[in-house]
């Protein structure tokens, strides 16, 4: 058939598609059928359609035959194979069954080009750029289970949950080198002050075939599901605010104001990611190691000029002491480290409750009087005032113990809690950032009922939520698009311009 015959019978099957939708539209008017009903109809007819228009497309583009040899620039020529092969794409429009020349030394042996392949830029696996990005952008939200059933609903696509979260896989690949290529962001967007910040939330992990189940009853402190720890790191930018001990203590306690709060400034360029722990040649790396480590190349890339750091540094943890320990590793005399606060105030309501009743106002009352004394720099004097009430009450047992633990956590952590200096300098002393991150990046996707995860699962999912998470997404998948074409596609100059025939 002719290009011009070709093209004929293409305008009227549009013209014929159009006509049938026309006239069920009007046909649908006169009967009087329900609008959501008409809705669904057309919307049929539009993937039809697509369907279509993305088959003449592939028409179009031909088999890719370019002669019986091809003359790579790097080696010995390629024969085109007696045969040719084929490949299955599926599209948001359905799937196609590609029927395409390569070229190789012969069948059986790997192929060593397919014309049609590079000039598509076709992706590694079946599935479509388009739909892989729709289906993982439902992912990151949603379980596979229900992102499946979602597909089916609006595309009329069977994708299998196992297909998801292979899809989810592969799409975590690239992942870290975005990271460690994304262009830091504009200083005139930054804040005064960086932050650095980490955590650590718990993933329930499936349990290995070999496993034995968990029994029907369990002794304390065994668990029904096992967790492994995810490290979450945080990484962005604030202006300074400078506050008083007292404002402080009167937000905490939610104290009725005059008038509204003045505006907080608010966190600019945060950057979420997480590890689990990581197996690879070199051994084993703990989560807390990696996002150390990405915690430094950041810092690196958005703060260190010429050997200085050009705005304040700020490392930003609970009393975990495995987060301070990596710090001294990886940052060791760099900013400053501060002790979250709100991990300060659990500490001083516990020591209120072992000299005033729960829920009483003597209680509310100690605690806000240490709380603001703290707040002043004063955490030696609140140390050495707890342990003389403990005596002077005559504390024994587990009130004593209690009382012992809590003063040495505050002891412990006296130096990482100036905060009458933090204050003055504008520094943020709540890691309300992380504490969200943990939630938002972890929780919310991966914590609800029934779900269980293995290692390499979890972690792909964190990175491609973390993308998601930081409105990174569009940028990300141009990225890995981009990388995973250079790969595939090193000669794809041989399919450009006149090189190519196109089907006729």
């Amino acid at each position: 058939m002719s290009s011009a015959q070709e093209l004929a019978a293409f305008k009227q099957r549009i013209d014929e598609v159009i006509g049938t939708l026309q006239a069920c539209v009007e046909d649908a008017a006169h009967q009087g059928r329900p609008i959501h009903e008409v809705e669904r109809t057309i919307w049929k007819e539009v993937l039809q359609l697509g369907h279509f228009f993305l088959g003449s497309f592939l028409a179009l583009a031909g088999d890719g035959d370019l002669g019986a040899t091809l003359h790579p620039d790097d080696g010995p020529p390629w024969q085109r194979l007696p045969e040719p092969h084929r490949r299955r794409y599926v599209s948001i429009f359905g799937t196609f069954d590609l029927s395409r020349v390569v070229y190789g030394s012969r069948e059986g042996q790997k192929i060593d080009f397919a014309p049609l392949d590079n000039r598509l830029q076709l992706p590694a696996g079946v599935y479509s750029y388009v739909l892989q990005d729709w289906a993982q952008g439902l992912c990151v939200e949603s379980a596979f289970g229900q992102v499946q059933t979602a597909l089916e609903r609006l595309l009329g696509l069977k994708l299998s949950v196992d297909g998801l979260e292979r899809m989810n896989g592969q799409m975590a690949e690239r992942v870290e080198d975005y990271r460690a290529d994304r262009p830091a962001p504009a200083a005139a967007t930054e804040g005064e002050v960086i932050v650095a910040s980490a955590d650590g939330k718990g993933i329930v992990m499936r349990r290995p075939a070999d496993d034995p189940a968990p029994p029907a009853h369990r002794t304390k402190g065994e668990k029904a599901s096992q967790k492994q720890m995810a490290t979450v790191a945080s990484v962005y930018t604030v202006d300074r605010h400078v506050r008083t001990a007292a404002e402080v203590v009167a937000a905490l306690f939610r104290d009725p104001r005059d008038g509204p709060a003045p505006p907080r400034p608010q966190p600019q360029n945060k950057h979420v990611w997480a590890s689990l722990t990581g197996h690879g040649a070199g051994g084993t790396t703990s989560g807390i190691d990696l996002v150390h480590e990405e915690i430094r190349n950041e810092l690196i890339e958005r703060n260190r000029c010429a050997g200085t750091w050009v705005r304040p540094l700020v490392c930003l943890y609970d009393g975990q002491g495995s987060l301070w320990e990596a710090r001294q590793r990886y940052l060791p005399r760099a900013g400053v480290g501060i002790l979250d606060f709100l991990h300060v105030t659990p500490r001083l309501w516990q020591a209120a409750h072992l000299f005033h009743p729960e829920g009483s106002a003597a209680a509310a009352a100690f605690v806000r009087q240490r709380c603001l004394r703290v707040l002043r720099g004063e955490v030696a004097g609140v140390v050495q005032g707890l342990r003389k009430m403990g005596t002077e009450r005559g504390l024994t047992g587990s009130r004593k113990r209690a009382l012992a633990q809590l003063c040495a956590y505050l002891e412990k952590n006296r130096e990482r809690m100036r905060y009458d200096a933090y204050l003055a300098a504008g520094y943020p002393i709540a890691s309300g950032v992380i504490e969200g991150a943990c939630r938002h990046l972890v929780k919310d996707r991966m914590e609800r009922a029934g779900m269980h995860w293995t290692p390499a699962g979890a972690q792909a999912m964190l990175d491609v939520r973390s993308v998601h998470v930081d409105g990174d997404w569009d940028a990300y998948q141009a990225y890995r698009i981009e990388r995973e074409t250079a790969k595939l596609y090193p000669h794809r100059h041989l399919v450009e311009g006149s090189h190519y025939a196109m089907a006729c």
